[in-house]
């Protein structure tokens, strides 16, 4: 019984860390709004957009991989 406490536990625990990563995405949602609305109003702007927006669409995704990362220590190092 106290093994499967701890089992629901660990599964709980990777599911609370795992909502981070919807951070990631309104992340990556918002550059990529941001970066094509800029274009639409202006496209001699493209070139420093376009390079903007992949920037802060790689940090974005950097904050959900590291909630995958805490959520797999969770599962099965912990």
């Amino acid at each position: 019984m106290s093994g499967d406490i701890v089992e629901a536990a660990k599964m709980i625990g990777a599911g609370l860390a795992m909502i981070g990563a919807l951070g990631g995405g309104i992340g990556v949602g918002l550059s990529v709004q941001g970066a094509v609305q800029g274009m639409a109003r202006n496209p001699d702007t493209y070139g420093n957009l376009l390079s903007s927006m992949i920037l802060g669409i790689a940090f974005s995704e950097a904050i959900a991989i590291y909630c995958l990362v805490i959520a797999f220590l969770m599962l099965f190092v912990v």
